[in-house]
């Protein structure tokens, strides 16, 4: 049986600072845990195997086009962003213009940086209601510095994409997927994804 995120509902008397909500996340360091604007709490459970291979290869084609490119830097899964909502999200893949990213204090960098990547990426696991990744997609489309945001969807073969201000676009079984001006140059080969 597949499970969904366990979301944690915490009092208002008790709300964590984001110095220890950085703190609960390095105890539970084996979990991926993202917190919502309004303070919830999801507890994402491991990928599976086909799910984290997926992932892997997004990260993996992202960094390759962005060594060569070497105008920004890559993040994977693991990484958290602090939004200007208050919200700690993990995109599956993301990348950030190193202008931006140079801009933040090195205290920042080494933790939940606040800031919203360029470009980001979220897969759809066997588990994931579409419905909630389309609405967090939304959420990261109102964040300063957002350009480009992919929803890939495996189960249904469908890539959506996402640009500040726009109607959210789907493509239907996709044999690549382009990075647009927001990444020149960077095309997804979805071989490897479906």
């Amino acid at each position: 049986m597949l499970s969904s995120p366990l979301v944690l509902q915490i009092p208002s008397s008790i709300q964590m600072t984001d110095e220890q909500f950085f703190e609960f996340c390095q105890v539970n360091r084996d979990l991926r845990i993202e917190r919502h604007k309004l303070g919830e709490i999801s507890i994402m459970p491991p990928t599976g195997g086909t799910t984290g291979n997926r992932g892997g290869n997004i990260f993996g084609q992202l960094w390759v086009w962005s060594e060569q490119d070497g105008t920004g830097i890559t993040f994977d899964s693991s990484t958290g962003f602090k939004l200007s909502t208050g919200a700690n999200r993990s995109p599956d893949a993301s990348w950030v213009k190193l202008e931006r990213w140079n801009a933040l204090l090195a205290e920042e960098q080494e933790k939940f940086a606040p800031i919203c990547p360029d470009f980001l990426v979220e897969l759809r696991s066997p588990s994931d209601n579409l419905q909630s990744l389309q609405e967090k997609m939304e959420e990261y489309m109102q964040e300063p510095g957002i350009q480009l945001g992919w929803l890939i969807d495996r189960k249904q073969r469908q890539v959506y994409i996402y640009r500040p201000g726009k109607p959210e676009e789907c493509l239907d079984n996709p044999a690549s997927v382009s990075g647009d001006l927001v990444l020149p140059g960077f095309v997804l080969n979805m071989s490897k994804i479906w």
